[in-house]
């Protein structure tokens, strides 16, 4: 497949699930189950598809490297064994690595506490020429601080700060800092993994079944699946206060995971795609250096 053609279906794949206005955001009306009509017997299609996209993803991220103008963050959040780590390991296996920088973002430590709760991720933030991948984020400020406000008290803020306004200015925060960074060069693709209930209970349980899987098992993931309800609804405001045309959402069906796989795959070429990426042309001095240079070469 060419890569025009690949670009064209990787815009046309994407579309549906991009959110650039959050305004009127529903989470109902996105279908965890959906596939845009494919079915399990086209899988193998898919894995083709996906193939090639990796291979214009590679050419892509060359030409990123080399223009050395434009980072690309990308921002994967998700409930638990919604597949991140698969998605994030299928996409890029094709990517150099020089040229790609992945960071998973835990609960933070004592050092994080004494700092704002963006201090971490902007410290790794991706240089020129780089993708940079979150594994979660200062999302997380949004979802699980939400969910859980007793941890809202660990983060040492004066008192009289802790308002019932402190998520909407977090997403003040957000949406400003997101805008300064679009306004710096830096192209942000945020995916939501769209899991349903029904399918992680499956994963968990296969977790728990397979020897092979035990180690992706935690108990504090099934405390927080009571939660669900909570998370939902803080998901559903956070992708309403935070999408916007320089940083949008991509709300991507993850219970079929060959399927997510392709769709990630289409948002991030899409995304590479609109910069208009190209390798630097050389002025007229440098060409004849170059040139200068290989006659020396045959000449030896």
């Amino acid at each position: 497949m060419k890569t025009k053609e690949i670009l064209r279906k990787a815009r046309k794949f994407a579309a549906p699930f991009r959110v650039v206005r959050g305004d009127k955001f529903r989470l109902d009306a996105y279908d965890p189950e959906d596939t845009l009509g494919l079915k399990s017997e086209d899988k193998e299609r898919a894995k083709e598809a996906l193939a090639a996209g990796i291979e214009t993803l590679a050419e892509l991220q060359d030409r990123l490297y080399a223009q050395d103008k434009w980072a690309v963050l990308l921002i994967f959040q998700a409930m638990d064994a919604a597949g991140k780590d698969g998605a994030i390991k299928h996409v890029m296996s094709g990517v150099n690595p020089q040229g790609c920088q992945v960071y998973s973002f835990k609960a933070p430590t004592s050092e994080d506490l004494d700092h704002d709760y963006l201090w971490r991720c902007m410290r790794c933030l991706p240089e020129r020429g780089r993708i940079g991948i979150f594994n979660r984020s200062y999302y997380e400020e949004t979802l699980v601080v939400r969910v859980h406000p007793e941890l809202l008290e660990r983060q040492k803020l004066p008192p009289q700060l802790v308002t019932r306004k402190i998520w909407k200015q977090r997403f003040r925060d957000i949406r400003n800092f997101e805008r300064y960074l679009a306004g710096n060069g830096v192209a942000i693709c945020k995916f939501f993994l769209h899991v349903s209930k029904k399918e992680q209970k499956r994963r968990f349980l296969e977790r728990l079944e397979n020897p092979e899987k035990n180690w992706k098992f935690s108990s504090a993931d099934l405390k927080e699946r009571g939660f669900w309800r909570e998370y939902r609804e803080a998901y559903e405001d956070m992708i309403r206060h935070t999408a916007a045309p320089h940083a949008p959402w991509y709300v991507v069906p993850a219970d079929n995971k060959w399927f997510t796989r392709v769709a990630v795959a289409a948002a991030v070429i899409d995304t590479l795609a609109s910069l208009k990426l190209a390798y630097p042309e050389l002025a007229e001095a440098q060409r004849k250096e170059l040139a200068a240079a290989r006659r020396a070469l045959l000449a030896e």
